[in-house]
């Protein structure tokens, strides 16, 4: 065995998850200066909440589309609950569950934060890569995600925010970004 080679390989996964945890960290305290008046973490709670079917927005559910617990999710729940984003009803499913459901408040402040923020904070962070090195950095994190076995749910298919069209919004919102990326 040659113990150079394996405590090198040893070193730089350190150094990798390291590196991960803090860029998750900084990611989260610069997309919380970007969704004010969410946090990027109660966004992302939104968000999947928006991802579900209207009858599977349950607790675990929301934490299994976000790889974290329901607990996590119960303290982001109460949170959103507090400022009038959110509304909990019981599961008509199973009774010992809740479903969550965005409230027209929750809904305008997810739009604002989509619209303006999320647009420049993408523009911000991936500033410095390639679109070949951002679909390979979104490869290799889905790899990374699975390392117990469980795949990734993501956030690929596109969302219908209730009551709202946001097509031409959208062909703004595009313009935008392209024109602030291309003058990078």
């Amino acid at each position: 065995m040659d113990y150079e080679k394996e405590f090198y390989l040893l070193h730089i996964m350190q150094q990798a998850f390291s590196s991960l945890f803090s860029v998750s960290n900084k990611l989260q305290v610069l997309g919380d200066q970007y969704c004010a008046p969410l946090t990027s973490r109660q966004y992302m709670t939104m968000l999947a909440v928006l991802h579900l079917p209207k009858d599977e927005t349950t607790l675990i559910n929301v934490a299994k589309k976000l790889g974290t617990t329901k607990q996590n999710v119960t303290q982001l729940i109460k949170s959103l609950e507090k400022k009038n984003f959110i509304s909990i009803m019981p599961s008509k499913k199973d009774k010992r569950a809740v479903n969550i459901c965005l409230t027209e408040q929750g809904i305008e402040a997810m739009i604002k934060c989509g619209k303006d923020a999320g647009v420049n904070f993408m523009v911000e962070i991936f500033k410095d890569f390639t679109r070949e090195e951002i679909e390979t950095l979104w490869k290799l994190l889905i790899k990374l995600y699975s390392f117990d076995g469980v795949e990734m749910d993501g956030f690929e298919e596109n969302v219908q925010i209730p009551n709202v069209d946001l097509e031409d919004d959208l062909k703004l919102i595009l313009a935008n970004f392209s024109e602030m990326r291309n003058s990078r």
